[in-house]
């Protein structure tokens, strides 16, 4: 009897499909998601966002900023202040990624243990 998610004798394998192409050309990229998952909470500034991820430096973080905002996931909205500040929030499209970024966590939590050792 075969394992779950195995697939029986020898055939042709199939090519992945474009939409998961597409999602994994953005959120295969290192920070992507954490920017997302940040985002998911509430609207943020620059400095808020790079102190939420450790490790991120500013011109990473601008870089992934700018890839969200060109897949119309993030917006970036001016106040003009006194002081001028940049915030980031999600669209409505950012926003329905959050029941899969969920699955993905809880999934996680069952199957990554912490300390980076992923099971055999």
């Amino acid at each position: 009897m075969p394992e779950p998610g195995s697939h029986e004798g020898p055939g042709p394998c199939q090519k992945v499909d474009g939409g998961m192409t597409r999602v994994f050309q953005l959120f295969g990229k290192r920070w992507t998601g954490l920017v997302v998952s940040v985002l998911m909470q509430r609207p943020v500034h620059f400095a808020e966002l790079r102190r939420a991820i450790p490790g991120i430096s500013e011109r990473m973080l601008s870089d992934r900023l700018t890839e969200l905002g060109a897949a119309g996931l993030v917006v970036r909205e001016v106040d003009e202040g006194p002081p001028l500040r940049v915030a980031y929030r999600l669209t409505e499209a950012g926003f329905a990624l959050e029941p899969a970024l969920k699955e993905l966590g809880a999934w996680a939590e069952r199957h990554l243990p912490e300390g980076g050792q992923c099971p055999r």
